[in-house]
């Protein structure tokens, strides 16, 4: 139904999707050159001095291209002034002006700096979140409209030798989108293709396009989704990849790994964004260590190719049909196995790691929104009471010398389950890697109604080697639930984070996973794991255990201390599990790009802020000092307040 080369060279050979080479001033992107990596400045671009030195900082700290934004004419001509200056400091990187809603200030921008990046949803359209009913013929003639606005653009372009980036962003797309696509990743990429025909129209190619969500499974969707549409119609324009509002800190860094590069793990992207609501040299770092793990990924083990059509739809989201095996599988969320095979003694207290708090004077234990489901003991043992929420996992043979096997469960290494006398009347795991995945194994296994499997992989190309694992599954029909297992050592925190968020957020994108499991050594403590591994099932949006900030990164529009404000927002409803609120700088950054958010936070002035319920603003130029109270109020009448226990 699907094949895999509708978006992407291979699912399993790691091979870069051929893209067109643009020219960017000195800077080549695309083709079989490396992933660029670029950020945007957060201060007023009328400030010269301010933006030169931000631009240094970032630019030392590895940023190849400097986006600044240029909301009106005045901010474009200074744009001038700051590239004269970066010059005259010995600093030739290269400078993009960001452009909404003013032609004007993106053809000024485009005779005196190297590159311009339009919003199809606001560059020639002003949102009013209306659903009109357009007929074939009026909907051309807004077509035509759109050309006459964003032509002369194209033709300073060419003139110039300026590149462009059409950037689409899933919450700004136009209400004539909106009517015509709905809130769909088809619509963002029909958003793009819109001005790419004017482009092409008038022969001008030197473009790089983007599909940036704050949702990493519509971002995902909507960028395999673009280049399936460009490889059916011979294009290859580079891509531009990034998670709009990640956010900051681990919850930030998360999230755009387990966007950006689920895509990098298929070959797709020229150059990439991690918008982090932070300092921007601060997402240099970020970006390079993800993009740098693609440097070898050629080299890693042969993995057996597709030669069936995808049994799943890559372009939209699915999870896999599986069977109900205690509390795994079927309805169930994705559930947590911590490892705790390498300790060298379990007590109450290591579990505080891992979500349980015993209290002593109470004897009784406390869970928190990020308390695993089980830990794998491997031959260790506990000898306390343990939560009633909680299983263990030992391996077969020590299980088999438990006398109490209340909420135990063994681990079999593949043909030992069948080979075992002794198993468990409810639930057995059967860890599994690529080898022992053969069908007559598929076959013995697929009606066994008390397993659930464990895909295990330490190949360098894990993500593609679990994917194929999981598609075997399905196309022999088996429906036994199973875990998805990843293995680490000798990282950093970082790395840790970055890798474990790609390789299991890949997976959760395609809908693949019952579980997970992440094995560690010499990465990170084991509180730092569980709560990397939650994280990464709350990005992915198939397990929510906390509440969601779509925040964005600071920029010249910004109107408020963004940093400041996101943690004072923090700090007051980090309690509400499942709500999603929405911290914007600026009206650009508002209530399109929250794109889902229950409450929005938005800069409209200085010191004013806007405040929303859904898209729907319900308070207006509320000052900044009292905003905050005034958002906790707001979900207080809504019904969407609990208290902190």
């Amino acid at each position: 139904m699907n094949n895999p080369s509708k978006y992407a060279n291979s699912l399993t050979a790691y091979s870069r999707f051929l893209t067109r080479e643009v020219k960017i001033g000195h800077l080549l992107l695309g083709g079989t050159n490396p992933i660029r990596i670029q950020s945007m400045t957060t201060t007023d671009t009328m400030d010269t001095q301010a933006t030169v030195e931000q631009s240094i900082r970032m630019i030392e700290a590895g940023c190849e291209l400097v986006r600044i934004t240029a909301p009106s004419l005045n901010d474009a001509k200074n744009l001038e002034l700051i590239k004269k200056e970066l010059v005259a400091r010995g600093y030739n990187t290269p400078i993009c002006a960001d452009i909404h809603f003013t032609p004007n200030a993106a053809e000024f921008a485009a005779r005196v700096i190297e590159k311009v990046r339009v919003n199809p949803g606001n560059y020639a359209d002003k949102k009013k979140f209306e659903t009109i009913d357009y007929t074939d013929s009026s909907y051309e003639a807004e077509l035509e409209r759109i050309r006459t606005r964003f032509t002369p653009l194209v033709k300073i372009c060419k003139e110039y030798g300026t590149a462009m980036r059409i950037g689409t962003n899933h919450g700004s797309l136009s209400d004539r989108i909106l009517s015509r696509y709905g809130d769909t990743p088809l619509g963002m990429v029909e958003s793009a293709l819109e001005f790419l025909r004017i482009c092409e129209e008038n022969n001008y190619y030197n473009i790089v396009i983007s599909m940036k969500a704050s949702n990493t499974q519509v971002m995902v969707q909507a960028y395999r989704l673009l280049v399936a549409k460009m490889i059916e119609t011979n294009r290859n324009y580079p891509l531009h990849l990034g998670v709009t509002e990640a956010g900051d800190g681990e919850d930030g860094r998360i999230k755009s790994a387990v966007g950006i590069g689920t895509l990098l793990e298929d070959g797709l992207g020229d150059t990439i964004r991690v918008s982090l609501t932070e300092e921007p040299e601060y997402e240099i770092p970020v970006a390079k260590m993800l993009a740098e793990r693609y440097s070898t990924r050629e080299n890693h083990k042969h993995i057996k190719e597709i030669d069936f059509d995808l049994p799943y739809n890559p372009f939209e989201y699915a999870r896999h049909n599986s069977r109900e095996v205690i509390n795994i599988g079927k309805s169930h969320v994705p559930c947590v196995i911590a490892d705790y095979s390498m300790k060298s003694e379990v007590t109450a207290a290591s579990l505080f790691a891992v979500g349980y708090n015993y209290s002593v004077p109470l004897d009784k234990w406390n869970l928190t929104d990020i308390a695993v489901d089980y830990l794998f003991l491997g031959d260790n043992e506990i000898n306390f009471e343990i939560p009633g929420t909680l299983g263990l996992i030992n391996n077969s043979e020590t299980w088999l010398k438990n006398k109490n096997k209340e909420r135990s469960y063994p681990l079999f290494c593949g043909e030992e389950y069948f080979l075992s006398e002794n198993t468990s009347p409810l639930l057995n795991f059967v860890a599994i890697d690529i080898d022992t995945l053969l069908p007559p194994f598929i076959e013995k296994i697929k009606n066994k109604k008390n397993v659930c499997l464990v895909l295990d992989s330490f190949n360098h190309h894990t993500m593609a080697e679990l994917r194929r694992m999981a598609m075997e599954l399905i196309i022999h029909k088996c429906d036994v639930p199973f875990i998805v297992k990843c293995n680490y050592k000798n990282l950093n925190e970082e790395q840790f984070q970055l890798y474990s968020s790609t390789d299991l957020g890949g997976m959760l994108l395609d809908g693949f996973g019952d579980g997970i499991w992440i094995k560690q050594k010499e990465c990170v403590n084991t509180q730092i794991c569980n709560s990397t591994a939650f994280g990464i099932l709350q990005a992915t949006r198939t397990r929510i255990s906390k509440t969601e900030y779509i925040s964005c990164p600071s920029c010249g529009r910004t109107l408020f201390d963004l940093q400041e404000t996101t943690q004072k927002i923090r700090e007051r409803t980090y309690h509400l599990k499942g709500i999603k609120i929405g911290i914007m700088g600026c009206i650009v950054n508002g209530p399109g790009e929250m794109a889902d958010a229950d409450y929005g936070y938005v800069g409209t002035g200085p010191g004013k802020i806007s405040l929303y319920k859904g898209r729907e603003v319900v308070k207006k130029n509320v000052t900044s000092e009292t905003a905050v109270d005034e958002l906790i109020n707001l979900i207080k009448e809504n019904g969407d307040w609990v208290e902190k226990i």
